[in-house]
């Protein structure tokens, strides 16, 4: 058996790779690792779930390896939003955290999260130990204490398993982030659709709480998801466009499995991608609160943050495709705010993760704040430093060697693309081409399948889709 983690945790099909006995072996090597990093002996690990199926399962079984080996828990309730679990941790000063989630993959996978300390993501140093101790673990044949003994016998049995609810402390910390009264006195309308995932309820009743009027789509317990794929984006959100279309509604909002990212629909139905509600807020951040620090994104985020930063004087790093890159900006720097362009973002004064929950009510803060239309504060932005337009290609190939690719497209990098000047090749993840008008090209290979990613954003729709079809050529693929 060979396990790897990715970017953001161990994520395979249930009942294929993800089964109970390879989840016990995976939380007995984080189990082994917390202990190996030594710390406060007293302080939790904190378990959390999403609605997928069987996680509530998992994260029980995950919780009695832990305990076996020594650990304190905090196990949720129930499912629960990744940032939840992400604030528990910094809460309870607990040593780490576990989510099981396969968060935005299709209904079929499920995964496990490990939480740092800091509430975000773990380092990829952290994550390689795990696996070292993981293999060492396997070698040796030892098996965590719990394989192979009935669930139901292990249900009441730890006293080191506490059960707890994230989301009242999660929500009142939300609340100092978020002008929640400004949000429900401006008379917004609002559609929210939590794609069935762990985010379901909590914007809705945070909002009704304050009076506002809220539908919810896809709020009930569905672990198939009916089907759909849980990631906040145009293709999957046809009903929360159909409900914008109506007319009756002046912003939705999305969030996808473990509600770490957030994707937005306007009043006339258009799709908000992550690239554009990062600046939407970065400026409201700015602007309106008077907010400063460095702006933090990923290789493949737009550069109209680029232009924000410029403008108002803001250091600006970009970083490898991953939050927990973003995370170590944020552990080391001032850092007003950072994300990536899946949807995953947070701010100054928050956990160094993804907050889809909370960047869905600051984009409601900054309408109610402008007391105008998303797309015509969406326009204004354009108006004043460009239009800049994304898009994204992931192309299936045969298997190939990742650094021998971008060896290669280094080396042979166009001098120009599109008659574009190319002022700058970045191959921190992939290789991406900078264009003399702020255009850019990337192509990245996925870091766990034989796949090609390719990034492409320009100042019109017509030479996003030239950019891709450049990068597949020059891929040869």
């Amino acid at each position: 058996m060979v396990i790897k983690f990715g970017t953001d945790g161990w994520r395979a099909v249930i009942s294929d790779e993800f089964t109970f006995a390879n989840l016990r072996h995976v939380a007995k090597a984080i189990a082994d690792y917390v202990l190996e990093a030594k710390g406060d002996s007293t302080a939790p690990i904190v378990v959390g779930f999403d609605t997928r199926f069987l996680s509530d399962r998992y994260a029980l079984e995950v919780s009695r390896c832990l305990a076996d080996e020594g650990l304190a828990v905090y196990l949720s309730k129930s499912d629960c939003p990744t940032p939840a679990v992400a604030y528990a941790i910094r809460h309870l000063g607990a040593r780490g955290g576990i989510v099981i989630t396969a968060s935005h993959n299709p209904p079929r996978y499920n995964g496990i999260k490990f939480k740092g300390y800091h509430g975000g993501p773990a380092m990829p140093e952290e994550t390689r130990r795990i696996e070292e101790i993981l293999e060492r673990n396997l070698s040796r044949g030892s098996a965590p204490s719990a394989n192979g003994r009935p669930l139901a016998d292990l249900e009441h049995d730890y006293a080191s398993i506490t059960r707890f609810d994230p989301m009242p402390a999660y929500l009142a910390h939300v609340r100092t982030l978020v002008d929640i009264q400004a949000i429900c006195t401006s008379g917004l309308r609002v559609a929210v659709d939590p794609m069935y995932g762990a985010g379901r309820g909590y914007i809705a009743a945070l909002l009704r709480e304050a009076g506002c009027e809220i539908t919810e789509l896809h709020g009930e317990m569905n672990p198939g998801f009916a089907g759909i794929h849980p990631e906040p984006i145009e293709r999957n959100l046809g009903d929360l466009i159909a409900t914008m279309h109506s007319g009756h509604y002046d912003i939705g909002l999305a969030t996808d499995g473990d509600a770490d990212r957030i994707g937005a629909v306007d009043a006339k139905g258009n799709f908000v991608d992550p690239h554009r509600i990062f600046s939407l807020i970065l400026r409201h951040l700015i602007e309106e609160r008077g907010g400063r620090g460095a702006v933090v994104k990923t290789v493949s985020t737009t550069q109209l943050l680029n232009k924000l930063a410029q403008f108002y004087s803001l250091p600006l790093y970009e970083t490898p495709v991953g939050f927990n890159h973003i995370c170590a900006w944020i552990l080391k720097e001032d850092v007003l705010m950072g994300g990536e362009e899946s949807g995953g973002m947070t701010i100054k004064g928050h956990v160094p993760d993804g907050d889809g929950l909370l960047m869905g009510l600051l984009l409601l803060e900054l309408v109610a704040y402008q007391r105008k239309p998303l797309d015509q504060i969406i326009r204004e932005l354009m108006q004043e430093f460009g239009e800049f337009y994304y898009g994204r290609n992931d192309v299936h190939t045969q298997a190939f060697d990742k650094r021998e690719l971008t060896q290669k497209l280094t080396r042979e990098a166009p001098q120009k693309i599109l008659q574009h000047q190319v002022t700058q090749v970045n191959n921190s993840d992939g290789v991406k081409y900078l264009l003399d008008d702020n255009s850019w090209l990337l192509i990245r290979p996925s870091g766990t399948e034989p796949v090609l990613r390719i990034y492409a954003e320009a100042r019109n729709r017509q030479e996003v889709q030239q950019l891709l079809a450049v990068g597949a050529r020059l891929a040869h693929v």
